[in-house]
């Protein structure tokens, strides 16, 4: 079986920030229009008036701060609430390529590569912004790389199952160089009506180089030792957007066609899940989480990762051993373990132990311990 090594990294952070205090008071904003509005409905009992929001309430919840978009124009505007992208003619690129390409780029130059090196593009995130063609042939085309390309979604999930595919492939024999790209735009499926969600997501693009450990020529290479995905099906994270919508034009817009979920379910539902899939993963690979130097994990929320954490380190744990990056980019769907690792692994010698982990929607979980090299 052919040994495999991640060598390289990359990270593509947009052009523009919004901050909690921005959306709040755009937020609140837009409350005060919708109660002014209903009124009438409110004070006969037939619509709930909306609650304000606060930058307070909102880093309490999330440990969230700010958070990056591609598009800013029309997002703090309380009659549009929605990034306005421009559509792109067929023959333009389209965004998430864009995005994914900027990654690629630094990930191929730390593995010390080219992209004629790589015979095999997977793209993987939470949404892709169209069927077909792929997005990963999209960029397979643009960056000249060869063997064969395509997308998977998995939501928060979607990096890790990627780079287990990539894995696979080369142990496999039907790829040596594999280019894992997460093109995470986010921003179009928020609700930023929704008190409850419209601070959550943030827009970034992410990638890996995966390959045989005998052609790696890196520094920065780490070995995958062991990998693990489990999925368990719940309709508590969901998003209804899709091709089939046209056909209900009632429904078509409805605020479930964009994110939402039960928060509270989720908590209490996915957070044992996690801890009994990595018991099983320590146990059969004879690994004790106390091994680990760092441990990269999906940034969602803040309070959720605390908890990962305690459960598998115990109460005195730095900072540094799992680092949290969600202050800045807010929950970036797959991209959040990916960034915690890009930009968290320099200090790391031969023989150190690193987890990276991510869960989310599905429910899915996707584990994957490595070794510097």
């Amino acid at each position: 079986m052919n040994k495999v090594v991640i060598s390289g990294s990359g990270l593509y952070t947009p052009p523009y920030s919004v901050s909690n205090d921005e959306l709040v008071n755009s937020y609140n904003s837009y409350v005060d229009q919708f109660n002014q509005q209903h009124a009438a409905d409110i004070e006969a009992g037939k619509v709930l008036a909306l609650a304000y929001s606060s930058s307070q309430f909102i880093e309490k919840a999330s440990g969230i701060k700010s958070r990056y978009v591609m598009v800013k124009e029309g997002i703090l505007d309380t009659n549009i609430m929605m990034p306005l992208i421009a559509d792109k003619p067929s023959e333009s690129l389209s965004m998430q390529a864009e995005m994914g390409i900027e990654a690629a780029k630094q990930a191929l130059q730390q593995a010390n590569l080219t992209a004629e090196d790589i015979d095999l593009v997977i793209v993987a995130c939470a949404y892709t912004q169209r069927a077909y063609p792929a997005i990963a042939i999209e960029i397979q085309q643009a960056m000249g790389t060869k063997g064969f390309a395509y997308d998977m979604l998995v939501a928060c999930s979607s990096a890790t199952f990627a780079i287990v595919n990539a894995v696979d492939a080369i142990r496999g024999g039907t790829a040596n160089r594999v280019l894992v790209i997460n093109p995470e735009l986010t921003s179009p499926q928020i609700n930023f009506r929704d008190r409850d969600s419209h601070f959550i997501f943030g827009d970034v693009a992410t990638a890996v180089v995966v390959e045989r450990d005998e052609l790696s020529t890196s520094t920065h290479a780490f070995s995958v030792l062991s990998t693990r995905c489990a999925t368990d099906y719940s309709s508590n994270i969901r998003s209804n957007f899709g091709f089939v919508n046209r056909c209900d034009p009632e429904n078509a817009t409805t605020a479930d066609k964009l994110f939402h979920q039960q928060g509270r379910k989720v908590f209490k539902e996915l957070l044992p899940m996690i801890y009994q899939h990595l018991d099983a993963q320590f146990s059969d690979e004879q690994i004790k989480p106390e091994e680990f130097k760092r441990l990269w994990l999906h940034q969602a929320n803040i309070n959720m990762n605390l908890f990962v954490v305690k459960k598998l380190l115990g109460d005195n744990v730095e900072p540094t051993q799992a680092p949290i990056i969600l202050d800045e980019y807010a929950n970036t769907a797959s991209a959040g373990s990916v960034i915690a690792f890009h930009k968290f692994n320099q200090d790391f010698k031969t023989g150190d132990l690193g987890l990276l982990c991510s869960f989310g929607a599905g429910y899915s979980i996707g584990s994957i311990v490595l070794e510097k090299c």
